[in-house]
This record gives C-alpha cells, sequence and structure tokens, in this order.
C-alpha cells in the first residue's frame, strides 16, 4: 500500500476515539473539488512512507491510541489493504475506513472478515449523475451496492456529501432516496482553498443557515442528519 501521509494524533477522525490517520496515494477519481490532490495526482506524490515506519509506531501506542483512520485518496484501490487492516487489528486498534465506495467488492471483504470497525461513505452526486463531479460516470449499480452492503453491515458508518452550488436541491432529494434507511448521514461544506481543479476556484459554496436547511431534505430518509 502506498502510503503519502501519516497523522499520529487525532481527535476528529474517529468519531469519540483517539486514532492515527493513514493517507494512502492514488484515487480512481478526478473530483474536482479534490481537497488533497497531492494523494491523488501521481505529479505531485511526496515520498512514500514505508508501512514498516508505521506498524512500529502503532506497537509503541499500544494503550495509548485506540484506533487508526484509513483513507486517501481511495484505499480500497491498494491490493494490500486487506493485509494492512490485518496486521493493525492484531496490535488491538480500531479501525475507520474512508472510502468513495466505488469498491464494494473490497467494502464486503473487509465486512466479512471484521476488519473495520465504521466506514464513511462519501456519496458524491445523484447515482446516476457522478460524471459531473468525478469525471467518469460510475456504474450505477456498484454504488447502489455499496450503499445497500454499508447500511445492512453490523458496523458504524456514515454517509457524507460535500455540497457546492452546482448540486442543487433536487439533486440532494436524489442523494437522500438512495441512502433510505440509513443511520447517519452528513452535509459537509465546500472548501475552495485547496482544489485539484484550479478553474473551479470560482465556485461558490452554501453557508451554514442554508446548509442546515438543506439537510433537512434528508430528514424523512435517515435516522440522524447534521453539517460540517
Amino acid at each position: 500500500m502506498k502510503v503519502g501521509g501519516f497523522q499520529k494524533f487525532s481527535l476528529i477522525e474517529y468519531p469519540g476515539k483517539i486514532c492515527a490517520v493513514i493517507f494512502t496515494q492514488g484515487c480512481n477519481f478526478r473530483c474536482w473539488y479534490c481537497h488533497n490532490p497531492e494523494l491523488v495526482f501521481p505529479e505531485l506524490y511526496s515520498p512514500e512512507i514505508p508501512l514498516i515506519e508505521i506498524y512500529d509506531f502503532l506497537e509503541k501506542r499500544k494503550g495509548k491510541l485506540e484506533a487508526v483512520c484509513i483513507t486517501g485518496g481511495e484505499p480500497t484501490q491498494h491490493a494490500d489493504l486487506i493485509e494492512v487492516m490485518k496486521r493493525i487489528k492484531d496490535k488491538g486498534f480500531l479501525i475507520k475506513l474512508d472510502s468513495n465506495g466505488s469498491r464494494p467488492e473490497v467494502l464486503k471483504t473487509m465486512i466479512e472478515l471484521n476488519l473495520v470497525d465504521y466506514l464513511a461513505i462519501d456519496v458524491k452526486a445523484p447515482l446516476e449523475e457522478y460524471s459531473k463531479i468525478v469525471g467518469w460516470q460510475v456504474p450505477a449499480e456498484k454504488l447502489k451496492k455499496t450503499i445497500q452492503l454499508v447500511i445492512d453491515a453490523n458496523v458504524d458508518y456514515e454517509f457524507l456529501t460535500t455540497v457546492v452550488k452546482s448540486l442543487v436541491r433536487e439533486d440532494l432529494q436524489k442523494i437522500a432516496d438512495s441512502i433510505k434507511g440509513a443511520k447517519k448521514y452528513y452535509l459537509q461544506k465546500f472548501s475552495p482553498l485547496r482544489l485539484g481543479d484550479d478553474k473551479q476556484h470560482k465556485e461558490e459554496t452554501y453557508n451554514d443557515k442554508e446548509l442546515n436547511r438543506l439537510a433537512k431534505i434528508f430528514e424523512k430518509n435517515v435516522k440522524f442528519y447534521g453539517v460540517r
């Protein structure tokens, strides 16, 4: 697994837990609002951090850290992700995985092996209209499979969407319908400060009041909704 960054301490990445954060390099999406372009575009990659260094650090933090968050980039792109998760689990840590949901077969494996304790799945747009965000049309059936898999799993989870004004109320209603029955959903404010596509710096975001009003769209579809 290619690791481009490692944060040794975080109080926000895993809800209610003290965790470390592994940032993987590489992603199959090209979201124009990406805020981690250095983990997506190979020409921006920093030198890799050897996994052995991370394992050694975690070994020394047993009893102090509670969890590890694996994010990216897109972690499920890495063939050895499951093996890495096994090694982290063997050290006694909880694992949170952040994913774009494009590889349900990988998520299914880690759920069946009891390797993941918290899933954060990014729902980018209405499932049939992903090209407006990610640059290509992701098969909607794969996304639907991921959503149902996560909802049915005995694992804590959340869905989230980064909201820009080009995603209109009707788009959010379609997203709400696609995750009906979910436990948790968050609207996340778009930030133009670090973008993968400089042409989109003029894209506007909603203010807090507007976001909270939009979040009510999800009131009938999910058990809890919030704004970040």
